[in-house]
């Protein structure tokens, strides 16, 4: 509580002002310390002094805990007056908002609720740097547990290529339905059990940067290109690791596949060279100046339109998070990298009708140290499979 005080008067802020209405808003939720709840709530956290949350009648139990100050409330009129009194003397109050949704992932404040605030004459400006320094920032335990799931992930995805390359091999491929499968049995059965999913595309299909194959999907087949994104967690509180590996069935890759993949290569790594100059300079680095870089190497090499993506999500809880995302291109996301979060570089290249090719990597930043990758080998090449050189 004192490092968010003092971060607000940093930022000249009166207060963060929390509100969730049935978990609408996580962000609001994890900092409260409570679940999803029927009823609406708000919580001010004041620049000084104590804390105050205004509850429903009906919902005092999971406010239990709470260690400061409670109002409570029956109807909405209780409502609004309960919410006049709590904001008297704040002039200027953070909310998980964006304008105009520049960062949908934290423009979590329904208008209805921003319309009330702002009537009580308070400015209400975006918590998105509070968020990403707050709520999106891991704690030990979940670097190590991200750790564990990133070797994990990367074993798994290596296995996948054998499988899928062995059965081209005996008899003609397997199906993209069945090796998903395979690889979220392999997650769980190694520990990531918690939003543990797939996405496996093979071929032309691969041109599609969200595809996922719709019941048994398409067969995969020797001469192909064979992308596998997966993901997942070991537990409830963890942070998310998030992979996306490259293979060739056959060898050797494709004269016209190859300035696909060092064009996509060799932007991921110049959006870590990046980083790792600013960190090396002790200057911040906002999330879409690595966009910036990254796209630049892409569309240099001629490829710019086919890049139909963000270069990287923010990690925490959830899959896509809640900090600063490496973007300048679906947003523009003009938040600092905060020491102690987590995010990926995964660009990609999506010729339609032809192939698609991504190289996802996960990275813990400190400000110190710079970039920690903590994906395990990046691929430098695509994965080729010899003994498939005249199947098919």
């Amino acid at each position: 509580m004192a490092e968010i005080q003092h971060a607000l008067g940093d930022a000249a802020l009166d207060g963060w002002l929390l509100f969730d209405f049935r978990g609408r808003n996580p962000v609001a939720a994890a900092l409260a310390g409570v679940g999803p709840l029927s009823r609406r709530w708000f919580v001010l956290i004041p620049r000084t002094g104590e804390p105050c949350a205004l509850i429903h009648a009906i919902e005092q139990g999971p406010w239990a805990s709470w260690p400061w100050r409670r109002r409570v409330y029956t109807g909405w009129r209780e409502l609004e007056a309960g919410l006049g009194e709590l904001l008297t003397g704040s002039r200027r109050l953070a909310m998980e908002i964006s304008p105009r949704s520049g960062v949908p992932t934290v423009d979590l404040v329904p208008a209805g609720i921003l319309e009330l605030v702002r009537a009580l004459h308070v400015e209400v400006v975006t918590s998105g740097d509070l968020v990403a320094r707050f709520y999106s920032r891991w704690t030990a335990d979940q670097l190590a547990g991200h750790r564990e799931a990133a070797q994990v992930l990367a074993r798994v995805a290596a296995e996948a290529f054998e499988r899928a390359g062995a059965a081209v091999a005996e008899d003609g491929g397997l199906m993209e339905g069945a090796l998903a499968a395979w690889i979220r049995g392999a997650l769980e059965q190694r520990g990531v059990r918690v939003g543990a999913d797939c996405g496996v595309a093979s071929g032309e299909r691969s041109a599609d940067p969200h595809y996922h194959p719709e019941g048994s999907g398409a067969r995969i087949q020797a001469r192909e290109i064979l992308l596998v994104d997966l993901w997942g967690k070991r537990t409830e509180d963890g942070v998310f690791a998030d992979q996306t590996w490259m293979a060739y069935l056959g060898d050797p890759l494709p004269d016209a596949v190859v300035p696909l993949w060092e064009a996509v290569r060799d932007a991921r790594d110049a959006g870590l060279a990046f980083l790792r100059q600013r960190a090396s300079a002790q200057t911040p680095v906002r999330g879409f100046e690595v966009d910036d870089v990254v796209r630049g190497v892409i569309a240099q090499r001629g490829y710019g339109r086919y890049f139909t993506h963000r270069t990287g999500h923010s990690l925490d809880r959830e899959l896509h998070g809640s900090g600063a995302n490496l973007d300048h291109y679906e947003t523009r996301d003009d938040r600092s990298l905060i020491a102690g979060t987590g995010f990926t570089i995964e660009p990609g290249i999506y010729i339609p009708d032809f192939v698609g090719l991504r190289s996802e990597i996960n990275v813990y930043w400190t400000d110190e140290s710079g970039p920690e990758v903590t994906t395990p080998n990046p691929q430098s090449a695509i994965v080729e499979m010899p003994a498939l050189r005249v199947a098919g």
